[in-house]
């Protein structure tokens, strides 16, 4: 487990179900609404958005990303920690 998997989520956007660019574009604007230090989870099961949108889009924003496969769920949980 990584540090910030280990942490408490401000909050969680669920966008099963969602394809790209949908994920990212939500994840950015939860963002947006948040403090700086929160973490977003981000419940994502688009493979484009979660292996590589979203972490791009959060080291360009340098953002801490973590990602976690669940291989038996299907999707994966991404944490967005706000700079």
């Amino acid at each position: 487990m990584g540090e910030l998997s280990e942490k408490q989520a401000d909050q969680t956007l669920d966008v099963l179900g969602r394809v790209c660019p949908y994920p990212l574009v939500l994840s950015k604007k939860a963002i947006e609404k948040m403090s700086s230090g929160q973490v977003l989870k981000v419940i994502c099961d688009a493979p484009a958005s979660a292996e590589d949108s979203i972490p791009r889009w959060a080291e360009k924003q340098g953002y801490k990303f973590e990602a976690k496969k669940l291989e038996d769920k299907g999707y994966w949980e991404l944490y967005v920690q706000k700079s």
